[in-house]
């Protein structure tokens, strides 16, 4: 496989730690320029940001709250000026719900999720768009959650911006097709990251998540890299026909006396079943787990009317 992103510069959300970062990463690596956004680790976004300068590339990082549409529109502008326009834009900044009923969760709460993960990759979308249709090829992809697939309990706010995120995707998809921009979707469950972690720990009292490598359907919890490298091959060459495609996998633990944990695992701690993806974190407090038959979903080469 070829890979090569050479002349291409990337843009990642949320990119200075966890999955973001290993996205990243994995961009330089293939010779992408990568500008990473950070919130307020200072720290972890100097780290990152070394690791990127590593691999030969061009990198920066840009502070700012995605959730505010005129910082969006000056991250992207910094980009530009320093990179150049974006030609892969990787919408993954995320935060987790607080876990409770619809019943208990103010406004606030629903308009500071909702604004993070769906509002930002609009206004994100909406300002790279245009310099993306006058280049050779344009990708954007989506960071999404098995939560859109399980919607379980205790978590509307979390389960309702990634479904909006998913709509953008698959409505943006159709749109910039004729542009030569592919725009997808990738789905994960538990990663190993410190938001998966927390998850794990608050829903489950689980304070190791390698604990649960055995209810894996490989045999271990998924990595960050692991994300990375379907996102890779999203945006890469090797990638010329998939587009609106929402690609997850799913799987939950066999059920107690199997040799499993007597306590079943939130929704958001899915692996993959045979085919794709295994992945990253939700909002806490899901408990309705989903069907344990593995569950592949792709829907790339179902190709919408003009």
């Amino acid at each position: 496989m070829t890979q090569g992103l050479a002349g291409r510069v990337a843009f990642v959300t949320g990119g200075s730690r966890g999955v973001g970062r290993s996205i990243a990463l994995a961009l330089a690596e293939a010779g992408a320029d990568v500008a990473i956004n950070y919130r307020r680790d200072d720290a972890s976004a100097q780290e990152a940001l070394e690791a990127l300068r590593a691999t030969g590339v061009r990198a920066m990082a840009v502070a700012g709250s995605v959730a505010d549409p005129d910082a969006c529109d000056a991250m992207v502008d910094q980009v530009e000026a320093e990179l150049g326009p974006v030609s892969i834009l990787v919408n993954n900044a995320g935060i987790a719900s607080r876990g409770l009923a619809v019943a208990d969760t103010t406004a606030q709460e629903l308009a500071r999720v909702m604004g993070t993960h769906a509002f930002a990759a609009h206004a994100l979308s909406k300002r790279v768009v245009p310099a993306m249709r006058g280049q050779d090829r344009g990708d954007i992809i989506m960071i999404s959650s098995v939560a859109t697939r399980g919607l379980g309990a205790n978590g509307a706010p979390y389960n309702m911006a990634k479904a909006a995120l998913e709509a953008l995707a698959m409505t943006l998809a159709k749109e910039e097709r004729a542009h030569g921009i592919r725009v997808n979707v990738v789905a994960p469950g538990l990663v190993d990251t410190d938001m998966g972690r927390r998850l794990v720990a608050a829903t489950q009292g689980v304070e190791n998540v390698r604990t649960l490598d055995a209810t894996m359907p490989f045999g271990r919890v998924c990595q960050p890299e692991d994300v990375a490298n379907v996102v890779r091959f999203l945006v890469s060459p090797d990638n010329s026909y998939l587009r609106g495609s929402g690609s997850t996998a799913m799987a939950v633990a066999p059920s107690p006396g199997a040799g499993s944990p007597s306590r079943s695992l939130p929704s958001a701690a899915c692996a993959p079943g045979p085919g794709f993806l295994p992945g990253a974190g939700l909002s806490g407090g899901q408990r309705d787990a989903p069907s344990p038959v593995p569950v592949f979903r792709n829907q790339s080469c179902v190709v919408a009317p003009p």
